[in-house]
Protein backbone atom coordinates (compact mmCIF):
# COMPACT_ATOMS: atom_id res chain seq x y z
CA UNK A 1 0.00 0.00 0.00
CA UNK A 2 1.43 3.37 -0.96
CA UNK A 3 0.67 6.39 1.17
CA UNK A 4 1.50 9.80 -0.21
CA UNK A 5 1.20 13.14 1.49
CA UNK A 6 2.79 16.49 0.83
CA UNK A 7 4.01 18.24 3.93
CA UNK A 8 5.87 21.33 4.92
CA UNK A 9 8.95 21.51 7.12
CA UNK A 10 8.21 21.95 10.80
CA UNK A 11 9.80 24.54 13.02
CA UNK A 12 10.83 21.70 15.34
CA UNK A 13 13.77 19.68 14.02
CA UNK A 14 12.53 16.46 15.59
CA UNK A 15 9.29 16.44 13.55
CA UNK A 16 9.41 14.49 10.30
CA UNK A 17 7.05 15.19 7.41
CA UNK A 18 6.76 12.20 5.08
CA UNK A 19 6.46 12.42 1.33
CA UNK A 20 6.00 8.87 0.03
CA UNK A 21 5.88 5.65 2.00
CA UNK A 22 5.51 2.05 0.88
CA UNK A 23 4.37 -0.56 3.38
CA UNK A 24 4.89 -4.18 2.36
CA UNK A 25 5.33 -7.69 3.69
CA UNK A 26 2.87 -9.67 5.82
CA UNK A 27 2.68 -7.01 8.51
CA UNK A 28 2.13 -4.44 5.80
CA UNK A 29 -0.82 -6.41 4.51
CA UNK A 30 -2.49 -6.25 7.89
CA UNK A 31 -1.47 -2.61 8.08
CA UNK A 32 -3.70 -2.07 5.05
CA UNK A 33 -6.59 -3.01 7.29
CA UNK A 34 -5.64 -1.13 10.43
CA UNK A 35 -3.70 1.89 9.09
CA UNK A 36 -6.14 3.08 6.44
CA UNK A 37 -8.33 5.07 8.81
CA UNK A 38 -5.30 6.91 10.17
CA UNK A 39 -4.25 7.89 6.67
CA UNK A 40 -7.71 9.25 5.89
CA UNK A 41 -8.05 11.09 9.18
CA UNK A 42 -4.58 12.57 8.93
CA UNK A 43 -5.40 13.90 5.47
CA UNK A 44 -8.51 15.56 6.87
CA UNK A 45 -6.82 16.92 9.99
CA UNK A 46 -3.99 18.33 7.87
CA UNK A 47 -6.45 20.80 6.35
CA UNK A 48 -8.21 21.70 9.60
CA UNK A 49 -6.98 24.72 11.49
CA UNK A 50 -6.74 24.02 15.24
CA UNK A 51 -9.46 25.65 17.28
CA UNK A 52 -8.54 28.29 19.82
CA UNK A 53 -9.19 26.36 23.01
CA UNK A 54 -7.60 26.69 26.40
CA UNK A 55 -5.92 23.46 27.57
CA UNK A 56 -8.82 21.35 28.82
CA UNK A 57 -7.25 18.49 30.72
CA UNK A 58 -10.46 16.81 31.77
CA UNK A 59 -13.36 16.67 29.33
CA UNK A 60 -16.17 14.23 30.22
CA UNK A 61 -15.14 10.55 30.36
CA UNK A 62 -14.48 9.05 26.94
CA UNK A 63 -14.63 12.37 25.12
CA UNK A 64 -11.93 13.67 22.79
CA UNK A 65 -9.09 15.33 24.64
CA UNK A 66 -7.49 16.09 21.29
CA UNK A 67 -10.42 18.27 20.25
CA UNK A 68 -10.64 19.82 23.71
CA UNK A 69 -7.02 20.85 23.33
CA UNK A 70 -7.61 22.09 19.80
CA UNK A 71 -5.48 19.39 18.13
CA UNK A 72 -7.63 17.81 15.38
CA UNK A 73 -4.75 15.59 14.24
CA UNK A 74 -5.38 13.46 17.34
CA UNK A 75 -9.15 13.63 17.54
CA UNK A 76 -9.17 10.15 19.09
CA UNK A 77 -6.84 11.14 21.95
CA UNK A 78 -8.82 10.35 25.10
CA UNK A 79 -8.23 9.88 28.81
CA UNK A 80 -8.89 6.26 29.79
CA UNK A 81 -9.94 7.44 33.25
CA UNK A 82 -13.15 8.85 34.66
CA UNK A 83 -15.27 5.71 34.46
CA UNK A 84 -16.90 4.12 37.50
CA UNK A 85 -16.05 0.52 38.36
CA UNK A 86 -18.56 -1.97 39.70
CA UNK A 87 -17.11 -1.68 43.22
CA UNK A 88 -17.88 2.05 43.30
CA UNK A 89 -14.34 3.25 42.75
CA UNK A 90 -13.40 5.30 39.71
CA UNK A 91 -10.58 4.98 37.20
CA UNK A 92 -8.12 7.78 37.90
CA UNK A 93 -7.69 10.50 35.34
CA UNK A 94 -4.56 12.07 33.98
CA UNK A 95 -2.50 8.86 34.15
CA UNK A 96 -3.01 6.99 30.89
CA UNK A 97 -4.40 8.04 27.54
CA UNK A 98 -5.45 6.23 24.37
CA UNK A 99 -5.03 7.81 20.95
CA UNK A 100 -4.55 7.57 17.24
CA UNK A 101 -1.00 8.06 15.94
CA UNK A 102 0.64 11.43 16.55
CA UNK A 103 1.22 12.32 12.91
CA UNK A 104 0.35 15.50 11.07
CA UNK A 105 1.19 17.48 14.21
CA UNK A 106 2.27 21.11 13.93
CA UNK A 107 4.72 22.71 16.35
CA UNK A 108 1.76 24.46 17.94
CA UNK A 109 -0.07 21.14 18.31
CA UNK A 110 2.88 19.68 20.18
CA UNK A 111 2.90 22.66 22.55
CA UNK A 112 -0.77 21.98 23.30
CA UNK A 113 0.04 18.36 24.14
CA UNK A 114 2.89 19.24 26.50
CA UNK A 115 0.67 20.04 29.54
CA UNK A 116 -0.32 16.36 29.69
CA UNK A 117 3.19 15.67 30.97
CA UNK A 118 3.57 12.48 28.97
CA UNK A 119 6.60 10.39 29.87
CA UNK A 120 6.09 7.34 27.66
CA UNK A 121 4.52 6.61 24.28
CA UNK A 122 3.54 2.95 23.75
CA UNK A 123 3.16 2.47 20.01
CA UNK A 124 1.18 -0.66 19.06
CA UNK A 125 1.74 -0.35 15.30
CA UNK A 126 3.80 -2.66 13.12
CA UNK A 127 7.39 -1.67 12.49
CA UNK A 128 6.66 -0.52 8.93
CA UNK A 129 3.91 1.83 10.12
CA UNK A 130 6.04 3.34 12.86
CA UNK A 131 9.02 3.88 10.57
CA UNK A 132 6.85 5.31 7.83
CA UNK A 133 5.07 7.80 10.08
CA UNK A 134 6.95 8.28 13.37
CA UNK A 135 5.11 9.93 16.23
CA UNK A 136 5.52 13.68 16.54
CA UNK A 137 5.67 14.38 20.27
CA UNK A 138 7.83 16.44 22.61
CA UNK A 139 11.39 15.02 22.56
CA UNK A 140 11.19 14.23 26.28
CA UNK A 141 8.56 11.53 25.63
CA UNK A 142 10.13 8.06 25.36
CA UNK A 143 8.89 5.97 22.44
CA UNK A 144 8.35 2.20 22.80
CA UNK A 145 7.36 0.11 19.78
CA UNK A 146 5.13 -2.80 20.84
CA UNK A 147 4.34 -4.57 17.57
CA UNK A 148 1.04 -6.31 18.28
CA UNK A 149 0.79 -7.84 14.80
CA UNK A 150 4.43 -8.93 14.38
CA UNK A 151 3.51 -12.64 14.20
CA UNK A 152 0.61 -12.33 11.79
CA UNK A 153 0.76 -14.89 9.00
CA UNK A 154 0.94 -13.70 5.39
CA UNK A 155 -2.54 -13.21 4.02
CA UNK A 156 -3.88 -12.07 0.68
CA UNK A 157 -5.84 -9.13 2.01
CA UNK A 158 -7.41 -6.76 -0.49
CA UNK A 159 -5.92 -3.30 -0.94
CA UNK A 160 -8.47 -1.24 0.97
CA UNK A 161 -6.95 2.04 -0.12
CA UNK A 162 -7.28 1.10 -3.78
CA UNK A 163 -10.78 -0.29 -3.33
CA UNK A 164 -12.00 2.94 -1.78
CA UNK A 165 -11.03 4.52 -5.10
CA UNK A 166 -12.91 1.78 -6.98
CA UNK A 167 -16.28 1.72 -5.25
CA UNK A 168 -18.05 -0.71 -7.58
CA UNK A 169 -15.24 -3.24 -7.27
CA UNK A 170 -15.27 -2.70 -3.50
CA UNK A 171 -18.94 -3.61 -3.43
CA UNK A 172 -18.09 -7.03 -4.83
CA UNK A 173 -14.88 -7.70 -2.89
CA UNK A 174 -15.97 -6.31 0.48
CA UNK A 175 -19.76 -6.36 0.39
CA UNK A 176 -22.20 -8.79 1.99
CA UNK A 177 -20.33 -8.83 5.29
CA UNK A 178 -16.89 -9.65 3.87
CA UNK A 179 -15.17 -6.56 5.28
CA UNK A 180 -16.68 -7.15 8.72
CA UNK A 181 -15.43 -10.74 8.63
CA UNK A 182 -11.89 -9.49 7.98
CA UNK A 183 -12.01 -7.19 10.99
CA UNK A 184 -13.50 -9.89 13.21
CA UNK A 185 -10.66 -12.24 12.27
CA UNK A 186 -8.15 -9.51 13.06
CA UNK A 187 -9.67 -8.85 16.46
CA UNK A 188 -9.47 -12.53 17.35
CA UNK A 189 -5.75 -12.38 16.59
CA UNK A 190 -5.34 -9.76 19.31
CA UNK A 191 -5.89 -12.72 21.66
CA UNK A 192 -4.21 -15.55 19.76
CA UNK A 193 -1.00 -14.05 18.38
CA UNK A 194 2.10 -14.53 20.54
CA UNK A 195 3.27 -11.09 19.45
CA UNK A 196 0.01 -9.56 20.66
CA UNK A 197 0.41 -11.25 24.04
CA UNK A 198 3.99 -10.00 24.32
CA UNK A 199 3.03 -6.45 23.35
CA UNK A 200 0.04 -6.20 25.68
CA UNK A 201 2.00 -7.79 28.53
CA UNK A 202 4.71 -5.16 28.19
CA UNK A 203 2.12 -2.40 27.99
CA UNK A 204 0.21 -3.40 31.12
CA UNK A 205 3.28 -4.16 33.22
CA UNK A 206 4.66 -0.77 32.26
CA UNK A 207 1.43 1.03 33.11
CA UNK A 208 1.40 -0.52 36.59
CA UNK A 209 4.63 1.32 37.42
CA UNK A 210 3.92 4.88 38.49
CA UNK A 211 7.35 6.03 37.30
CA UNK A 212 6.16 5.50 33.72
CA UNK A 213 3.09 7.72 34.02
CA UNK A 214 1.50 9.73 32.55
CA UNK A 215 1.62 7.64 29.38
CA UNK A 216 -0.23 7.14 26.14
CA UNK A 217 -0.81 4.02 24.06
CA UNK A 218 -1.96 4.08 20.48
CA UNK A 219 -1.98 2.37 17.11
CA UNK A 220 -2.71 3.98 13.75
CA UNK A 221 -6.27 5.21 14.12
CA UNK A 222 -6.69 4.43 17.81
CA UNK A 223 -9.60 2.09 17.33
CA UNK A 224 -8.51 -1.53 16.82
CA UNK A 225 -5.28 -2.57 18.57
CA UNK A 226 -5.79 0.38 20.90
CA UNK A 227 -9.45 -0.49 21.27
CA UNK A 228 -8.66 -3.93 22.68
CA UNK A 229 -5.94 -2.56 24.98
CA UNK A 230 -8.34 -0.04 26.49
CA UNK A 231 -11.17 -2.58 26.72
CA UNK A 232 -8.96 -5.17 28.45
CA UNK A 233 -7.62 -2.64 30.95
CA UNK A 234 -11.03 -1.19 31.80
CA UNK A 235 -12.49 -4.68 32.16
CA UNK A 236 -9.72 -5.74 34.54
CA UNK A 237 -10.35 -2.58 36.55
CA UNK A 238 -13.99 -3.54 36.94
CA UNK A 239 -15.77 -1.26 34.50
CA UNK A 240 -19.17 -2.67 33.43
CA UNK A 241 -19.19 -4.27 30.00
CA UNK A 242 -21.66 -1.71 28.67
CA UNK A 243 -19.26 1.06 29.75
CA UNK A 244 -16.35 -0.67 28.02
CA UNK A 245 -18.34 -1.09 24.82
CA UNK A 246 -19.59 2.51 24.91
CA UNK A 247 -16.01 3.77 25.28
CA UNK A 248 -14.96 1.64 22.32
CA UNK A 249 -17.86 2.79 20.13
CA UNK A 250 -17.16 6.45 20.87
CA UNK A 251 -14.40 6.23 18.26
CA UNK A 252 -17.13 6.60 15.62
CA UNK A 253 -17.90 10.08 16.91
CA UNK A 254 -14.46 11.19 15.76
CA UNK A 255 -13.39 8.98 12.85
CA UNK A 256 -16.60 9.00 10.84
CA UNK A 257 -17.30 12.77 10.85
CA UNK A 258 -13.69 13.58 10.01
CA UNK A 259 -13.84 11.18 7.06
CA UNK A 260 -17.28 12.29 5.87
CA UNK A 261 -15.86 13.66 2.61
CA UNK A 262 -14.12 10.37 1.82
CA UNK A 263 -17.22 8.36 2.63
CA UNK A 264 -19.54 10.64 0.66
CA UNK A 265 -17.22 10.51 -2.34
CA UNK A 266 -17.14 6.72 -2.19
CA UNK A 267 -20.94 6.59 -2.08
CA UNK A 268 -21.35 9.16 -4.87
CA UNK A 269 -19.19 6.97 -7.12
CA UNK A 270 -21.43 3.96 -6.53
CA UNK A 271 -19.96 2.48 -3.34
CA UNK A 272 -21.94 1.03 -0.48
CA UNK A 273 -21.76 3.44 2.48
CA UNK A 274 -21.79 0.51 4.90
CA UNK A 275 -18.49 -0.75 3.48
CA UNK A 276 -16.67 2.55 3.96
CA UNK A 277 -18.06 2.99 7.45
CA UNK A 278 -17.09 -0.58 8.37
CA UNK A 279 -13.47 0.18 7.43
CA UNK A 280 -13.17 3.65 8.90
CA UNK A 281 -15.28 3.16 12.02
CA UNK A 282 -15.88 0.42 14.57
CA UNK A 283 -18.69 -2.04 15.22
CA UNK A 284 -19.69 -3.85 18.41
CA UNK A 285 -19.07 -7.22 16.79
CA UNK A 286 -15.41 -6.34 16.25
CA UNK A 287 -14.65 -5.88 19.94
CA UNK A 288 -17.01 -8.70 20.85
CA UNK A 289 -14.86 -11.03 18.74
CA UNK A 290 -11.89 -10.28 21.00
CA UNK A 291 -13.96 -10.90 24.11
CA UNK A 292 -15.37 -14.11 22.65
CA UNK A 293 -11.89 -15.42 21.84
CA UNK A 294 -10.60 -14.38 25.26
CA UNK A 295 -13.48 -16.14 27.03
CA UNK A 296 -13.14 -19.27 24.88
CA UNK A 297 -9.45 -19.61 25.71
CA UNK A 298 -9.28 -18.27 29.25
CA UNK A 299 -12.79 -17.90 30.65
CA UNK A 300 -12.33 -14.59 32.47
CA UNK A 301 -10.30 -11.42 32.16
CA UNK A 302 -8.13 -12.32 35.17
CA UNK A 303 -7.17 -15.65 33.58
CA UNK A 304 -6.40 -13.89 30.30
CA UNK A 305 -4.01 -11.54 32.08
CA UNK A 306 -2.45 -14.37 34.09
CA UNK A 307 -2.18 -17.15 31.50
CA UNK A 308 -2.27 -15.26 28.23
CA UNK A 309 -0.18 -12.22 29.15
CA UNK A 310 1.79 -13.51 32.13
CA UNK A 311 0.52 -10.76 34.41
CA UNK A 312 -0.10 -12.64 37.66
CA UNK A 313 -2.40 -11.77 40.56
CA UNK A 314 0.19 -9.42 42.04
CA UNK A 315 0.57 -7.64 38.72
CA UNK A 316 -3.17 -7.31 38.36
CA UNK A 317 -3.44 -5.91 41.88
CA UNK A 318 -0.73 -3.40 41.01
CA UNK A 319 -2.81 -2.19 38.06
CA UNK A 320 -5.94 -1.87 40.18
CA UNK A 321 -4.06 -0.08 42.96
CA UNK A 322 -2.49 2.26 40.42
CA UNK A 323 -5.66 3.27 38.59
CA UNK A 324 -8.63 2.83 40.92
CA UNK A 325 -9.55 5.65 43.32
CA UNK A 326 -12.23 6.20 45.92
CA UNK A 327 -14.36 9.33 45.65
CA UNK A 328 -12.16 10.99 48.26
CA UNK A 329 -9.03 10.17 46.29
CA UNK A 330 -10.17 11.64 43.00
CA UNK A 331 -8.67 14.91 41.90
CA UNK A 332 -11.27 17.52 41.12
CA UNK A 333 -10.85 19.63 38.03
CA UNK A 334 -13.07 21.85 35.97
CA UNK A 335 -15.49 20.01 33.73
CA UNK A 336 -15.31 20.84 30.04
CA UNK A 337 -17.93 20.66 27.30
CA UNK A 338 -18.39 17.38 25.47
CA UNK A 339 -16.96 17.15 21.94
Amino acid sequence: MEISRDGTASKRPNIVRLQTVVIGGPNGRWAKLFVLTAVLLCAVAWTCAPTSAEPALQPPPGRSLGLALGVPAVANLRDVGGYRALDGRAVARGLVYRSNAFIGMSAEDIKKIEPLGLKNDYDLRVTAEAKAAPDELPPSVRHHLLNVMADVKPAALPDFNALLRKPKEANVVLGDGKVEALFIAGYREFITLPSANRAYRTLFISLADGKNLPAVFHCASGKDRTGWAAAALLTLLGAPKETVMADYMRTNEYTLPQSAGVIDGFVAAGGDRAIAEAIIGVKPEYLQASFDEMEKRYGAIEAYFAKGLGVDAAGQKALRDRFLRSNQGLRRRQAFPAF
